[in-house]
This record gives structure tokens, C-alpha cells and sequence, in this order.
């Protein structure tokens, strides 16, 4: 009988042994053909591709949790088009709204949180540089060895070396059957061979260590900066009042505000955006920094937060990062000369804004109730959200024209826009970029107009969707309103004149003002229109060159 059990015993045992081994060989293939399509698409797909789909397929996922939950007024019906919409919106950073947002309930506030965060340049960036690290250096490392003085491999075109080192990876082939494969390799003297083992190691671990610091920063800035917005809004009565009026959890308002600042969104729980804060000078002045952290001095306080863990820590990698920008291949990380120019231009445009401001809108009815301080701080914090954030502290609805355009021109520069003095140009270009600029473009790109075009275009066909409009209501559907509209989405703002029911030439008592944006009032196409801008506006990084071969000379 002890026999019997023992054999079955056995038999059992040898049994849960192969399905385990079988078990653990799935996984090793499964997680080799992630690996591998994970590689394809960091070495073989162009980034413009990459981010797209991201966006489209993130954006699609908020949609539909945004859709299936429900919203905080049960009453409340929104279309389909307008849920997107705000997934868009929130995803691109745009702030763009079709619905007021005190409708979404305290869940939806929290997805439109997450969206924002992952949606956000510095986060997205920072996954770029992750992916690039982990996958591209690998192959560099292998083209280095064969052939130091070659130059580091193309995304776009990986040599044979990158197609075998994937295959020495995944387990494929052996090293020492790959090393009779290539000739070149048995050439390769050992003192070469460790010095590029050496090269490679310290500019890896300079790369990752890069990765941690932007991973740090943008954990401190959330920490600390919903911590003190949660600070305030819990000390200060009349903070305070305002959520419990409006039914918001403090916490969320502060994580949502936070996030939604540093990422350039500009959406914020309540209606009125930041009107109903526009005298609590000391939550301005909190949330002001936050946005120039992630947006137009990102590139400077970068550099120089890295600057300040040299000093601290002595070490090797993080001189390595200051002395070779070039060599990082990371777009955010610029050159002394050039993060210097860049935060002083920055600096530059919003004194002209705020002086431009203040002498327009000083004693204007948007400016009403509010001390001399209080017009400055709220002044500044308008300004500053000009390039790009989004948050406002006046109806825009009724500044000047004059204001405005030039709210339009801010919002249209790309946020690195930076005054180069000539002889700087050479020395602050990247290799990559110069690589880029030189190959020979094919007949296509040589069709690609430039941004300018682009919304043009834009803007045409959003007249022609809303031409009846245009029509019968020319105070609000105006041309200047809808172009306002599309560089505000293009440049992932969220401006917006808002619409008046009292500016109707023919009124219609069924009309009832509404805090969301212009763009509300539009026509599916037209929303669709400017949800391809938001799009387009996002990826504009990658066309920034676009439309050279057009000579209007």
C-alpha cells in the first residue's frame, strides 16, 4: 500500500514538475516576445508614430471609463462626442471644454487626473528616455565594440549587430556562435574591447541615473505642491467655503490642481476655473511656479537641479550629464548657453505681457474688487499662463482685443522658444539634429507645410462647419473668437472667450450661459475639428521644420 502511494507519489511530483517547467518556458517566450515588440518599437517605429498611438489609445480608454461611470448631477446626459472631447483634452493638456466641470463626480475627476499626469510632457519624455536606455544603448554598446569610431546607431534603420545582439537577448543564438558570424569581431582587441565596455557602463548609468532625477522631480513637485495647496485651502476660511459650496474633496482638489498646473492642463474642478481665487494672492503664488516647472523653464531647472546634486553627491555621472548634452540624447536637456537664454527669454515675455496687462486691464471691470497687490499677483499669474497652462483669473471675454492678440501670438510659440544670439547656434544644435537636417528628404516631406499652414487650414474648415452660425450670431461665432479657439488648442492652452447669451442679435430665451468653453456651443463636426488641433498641437514637436521646400521669395 506504501509502494502504491509512493509511486503516485511520484508520478504526481514528476507531473507538477513539467507543468511548471512548461509554465516557466511560456513565460520566458511571452516575455521575449514583449521584449521584442517592445524593441520594434523603440528602434524600428519613428517617434511621431509612437506618441500618436499613445494618445489615441490612452485617450480612447479614458473615454470609455469617463463614459461608464457616473457623473456627479444624475440629470446630466453628456454625448459621446463630448465625453471624448474632455478625455482629449485632458490627455493633450489642452483644457479645452465642451461641459461645465463641476458635472463630473469625484472618480471622474480622479481619471481626468490621471489622464493629465500621463498625458504631461515631462512624464512622457522621461518614459522616452527610459525606453531609450533600456533598449537602444544595448545595440549602441554592440555596434561600439565592433567598430568604436562608428557613429551611434539610427532609430529608424538598426544595422545587422542590433538584429543580432536582439538575438543574443532573447536566447537565440549563443555568443560565441554570433562572434564567428561577423569577421570583425575576432579583429577587435581585448583592450579595446573593455575600454568600450567602460564608455558604454558609465554613459548607461549617467542615462538611468537621469531617469531617476526626472522621476524625482516630478514626485517632489506633486508631493509638495498638493501638499501646500491642501495647506492653504484647509487654513484659509474662505478657500475652504468655496469647496464645500461646490462639493469638492480637498484632497482631490489639490492633487487635480496640482497635476493639472504642472502638466500644462489648465482644467480645474470648479466652473470658473481660477476666477473664484482670483484674491487669494497666496494660492496664485503657489500654484505659479508649479507651471513654469513643467513647461518654458523645465529645460532650466533641470540642469540645474542637476547642477545641485553635483555639488552635493560629488559624483561622476551627474558632471558627466552637465559637460554632455549632446551626448544625451534628450531633448529637454540643453546646453548651458542655451537653458540661459531660454529662461531669460521666458523672463523676457511674461515682463512685456505683464506690463501690457497692467496698463490695459488696470482699472478695467475685470480687474473690480481687487487691491493694488491683488491686481498684480492675479495680473502675473495670467500672464504666466499665457505659455501654457491654461488657468485663468479673468473672464477673457471681456479684455481688450488688444490683449488678446497678443495672448494669441504667447500661445502659438512653442514653449522652448528662445532669443540665440547667431554664434551661439552652431555650438547649442545637436548632433542628432544636424544628422537629421542633412539626410536627403523625400518627395513627401518635402510637402509638409508648416504650422502656420496647418491652422490656417484648420480654421477654414471650422468657418465652413459653423458658416450658419457665423451668420446669425456674428458676436460670438466671429473669426477672430474661432481663431482664438484653435491656437488656444494648438498650443494645448486653454483660452477661451467663453459664450454670452446677451451677445445674441436675435435672443433666445432657451439660451442659458454655461461655464465651458466657446467651443461648447459648436457643431460635432466643428468639436471633432478642434479635437484633431489638440492632436496636432501635442505632436507639433515633430514638424518644426516643416514646410522648408516652400520658397516665398
Amino acid at each position: 500500500m506504501k509502494s502504491c502511494s509512493s509511486v503516485f507519489a511520484n508520478k504526481l511530483g514528476n507531473l507538477a514538475k513539467f507543468f511548471v517547467t512548461k509554465i516557466f518556458c511560456f513565460r520566458q517566450c511571452f516575455r521575449g516576445l514583449i521584449l521584442s515588440f517592445i524593441r520594434f518599437l523603440v528602434l524600428q517605429i519613428d517617434p511621431l508614430w509612437n506618441q500618436l498611438s499613445y494618445f489615441l489609445i490612452i485617450s480612447l480608454v479614458g473615454y470609455l471609463v469617463l463614459r461608464i461611470s457616473n457623473p456627479r448631477i444624475s440629470s446630466f446626459n453628456s454625448r459621446n462626442i463630448d465625453v471624448y472631447f474632455t478625455s482629449v483634452s485632458a490627455l493633450t493638456g489642452s483644457s479645452m471644454s465642451t461641459v461645465e466641470t463641476e458635472v463630473f463626480s469625484n472618480f471622474q475627476l480622479i481619471v481626468m487626473t490621471i489622464l493629465m499626469f500621463i498625458g504631461g510632457e515631462v512624464f512622457i519624455s522621461m518614459l522616452g528616455l527610459h525606453a531609450t536606455s533600456k533598449f537602444y544603448s544595448k545595440n549602441q554598446l554592440f555596434e561600439n565594440k565592433i567598430n568604436p569610431n562608428n557613429a551611434s546607431l539610427s532609430s529608424s534603420s538598426p544595422s545587422t549587430n542590433s538584429r543580432i545582439i536582439d538575438q543574443i537577448e532573447l536566447g537565440l543564438v549563443s555568443v560565441s556562435n554570433t562572434t564567428h558570424q561577423d569577421p570583425n569581431i575576432n579583429n577587435i582587441e581585448n583592450d579595446t574591447f573593455n575600454s568600450s565596455d567602460d564608455d558604454y557602463n558609465f554613459k548607461y548609468n549617467s542615462i538611468r541615473c537621469l531617469v531617476y532625477v526626472i522621476l524625482g522631480y516630478l514626485l517632489v513637485i506633486h508631493v509638495v505642491g498638493s501638499g501646500l495647496v491642501a495647506l492653504y485651502v484647509s487654513l484659509v476660511p474662505s478657500a475652504n467655503q468655496i469647496l464645500k459650496q461646490k462639493g469638492l474633496q480637498i484632497l482631490t482638489f489639490s492633487v487635480f490642481t496640482t497635476v493639472s498646473t504642472f502638466s500644462n492642463s489648465g482644467f480645474v474642478p470648479t466652473n470658473e476655473n481660477m476666477m473664484v481665487f482670483k484674491s487669494s494672492s497666496l494660492l496664485l503664488l503657489i500654484l505659479l511656479p508649479q507651471g513654469l516647472f513643467g513647461n518654458t523653464l523645465y529645460p532650466f531647472f533641470l540642469r540645474l537641479l542637476i547642477w545641485v546634486l553635483k555639488r552635493i553627491t560629488n559624483r561622476a555621472e551627474f558632471e558627466y550629464i552637465l559637460k554632455n548634452s549632446k551626448e544625451i540624447v534628450y531633448r529637454h536637456l540643453l546646453s548651458s548657453t542655451h537653458s540661459s537664454f531660454l529662461a531669460a527669454t521666458a523672463v523676457g515675455f511674461i515682463f512685456v505681457q505683464l506690463v501690457l496687462f497692467c496698463a490695459m486691464e488696470w482699472n478695467s471691470g475685470s480687474m473690480e474688487g481687487l487691491n493694488p497687490s491683488e491686481k498684480l499677483v492675479a495680473s502675473l499669474f495670467q500672464v504666466v499662463n499665457s505659455r501654457h497652462t491654461g488657468e485663468s483669473v479673468f473672464d477673457l471675454s471681456i479684455v481688450s482685443p488688444a490683449i488678446l492678440v497678443l495672448f494669441v501670438v504667447m500661445m502659438y510659440l512653442p514653449p522652448y522658444t528662445a532669443f540665440l544670439p547667431t554664434k551661439n547656434r552652431g555650438r547649442d544644435s545637436t548632433n542628432w539634429k544636424q544628422i537629421k537636417e542633412n539626410k536627403n528628404k523625400s518627395f513627401v516631406k518635402n510637402l509638409i507645410f508648416s504650422q502656420l499652414s496647418y491652422l490656417v487650414i484648420f480654421i477654414i474648415l471650422v468657418c465652413i462647419t459653423e458658416r450658419e452660425k457665423l451668420k446669425t450670431d456674428p458676436l460670438n461665432f466671429n473669426v477672430f473668437n474661432i481663431t482664438l479657439e484653435v491656437i488656444s488648442a494648438y498650443g494645448n492652452v486653454g483660452f477661451s472667450t467663453g459664450y454670452s447669451c446677451k451677445r445674441q442679435l436675435k435672443p433666445d430665451d432657451s439660451c442659458k450661459d454655461a461655464w465651458y468653453g466657446f467651443v461648447g456651443r459648436w457643431s460635432n463636426q466643428g468639436k471633432f475639428i478642434l479635437i484633431l488641433v489638440m492632436f496636432f498641437g501635442r505632436i507639433k514637436k515633430f514638424n518644426m521644420k516643416g514646410g522648408k521646400a516652400w520658397k516665398l521669395s
